[in-house]
């Protein structure tokens, strides 16, 4: 069985928290009664219990049953189904970690669903318990409560993709390239970052849908606050494509700069056979067992000599001009 929480709003007041599932429908009886049911890790009988209670449609308890749900926003006769997405960047991992939040949206009722409690609800109560006075606009309040906390939870990721990129954006230019480890960690970094876009996307066109004037699901009174919403949202996309952005940057530089480290060493150890070539041709020559001019007199061991000593010097110093060396 999994862990329930209820509360039962009156004209934007707290009267009754913590009462069981079977009382939604006496609290709902009441005109002015606004009420909220998370179920964390419920099991079927849970949730089709309150199915039966509030009308819920059978798909949309299929979809909040189902994992891996994408952000969406459906529309039933009695109801609507939404699903977002909190997030969290394990650093250590590294990987982002998806946190699936379901919501049944009715006239007077939210009911949300989470598969466990990675997500704590407590954030999203201290939210609304911060702005009693718009809690008078019933479910539209309770719902923008928990989409301003799951899309502030946005910040803190970018912030932390920001953190990573920035290590990685000076790290690449040290003498020394990326080792092993941290190369895999960019690459898990960077496909948390693919994932991540591929949640805002659909949430900022969930939030969208949500202030359509059509659908008359946002009061004129909480319209600045969703609007709020979606400009944080749009911020978060923004900052996600130029994440996206930096990263392809990064990886062009650390290929170019590993060609070039390539290209240098490449030059030094060119550099060097080159005069180490040098006395093995000389020595060579005049190692060979035939006459040659000064074979067995001083000068030309003098000659030989001053001729490997100069044709080094002279390639050392060239390759040094050049920055070969």
């Amino acid at each position: 069985m999994g862990q329930v929480q209820t509360r039962m709003y009156r004209k934007g007041v707290v009267e009754d928290e913590g009462f069981p599932l079977a009382d939604v429908s006496e609290h709902l009886e009441e005109r002015e009664a606004v009420v909220w049911v998370d179920l964390c890790g419920p099991n079927r009988d849970e949730l089709h219990e309150l199915a039966t209670e509030l009308g819920l449609h059978e798909l949309a308890v299929e979809d909040a049953l189902g994992p891996h749900q994408r952000p969406k926003l459906d529309h039933y006769p009695t109801h609507r189904f939404l699903s977002c997405h909190a997030v969290q960047l394990d650093r250590d991992g590294p990987e982002l970690i998806d946190l699936e939040i379901d919501a049944f949206v009715g006239d007077r009722w939210l009911i949300t669903v989470r598969d466990d409690d990675q997500f704590p609800m407590s954030v999203v109560v201290q939210r609304w318990d911060r702005s009693p006075e718009l809690a008078v606009n019933g479910v539209s309040f309770l719902l923008y409560g928990l989409l301003d906390v799951v899309v502030d939870g946005y910040f803190e990721v970018v912030r932390a993709f920001d953190e990573f990129y920035d290590e990685i954006s000076e790290s690449i230019f040290d003498d020394r390239p990326l080792d092993a480890t941290k190369q895999r960690d960019w690459f898990h970094m960077r496909r948390a970052l693919v994932k991540f876009n591929r949640l805002v996307s659909p949430t900022r066109e969930t939030v969208s849908v949500l202030m359509r004037r059509e659908h008359t699901v946002v009061p004129e009174e909480l319209y600045p606050y969703y609007q709020d919403v979606y400009d944080h949202i749009l911020r978060v996309g923004e900052s996600s494509d130029a994440l996206r952005d930096l990263v392809a940057t990064i990886v062009e530089t650390n290929l170019s700069l590993r060609d070039y480290r390539q290209n240098q060493i490449v030059k030094k150890v060119s550099s060097w056979a080159a005069i180490i070539a040098v006395p093995a041709a000389i020595t060579g020559y005049y190692g060979m067992n035939v006459p040659y001019p000064g074979s067995g007199d001083q000068w030309g061991f003098i000659l030989s000599t001053v001729t490997l000593v100069v044709a080094s010097l002279s390639l050392y110093l060239l390759f040094r001009w050049r920055g070969w060396l």
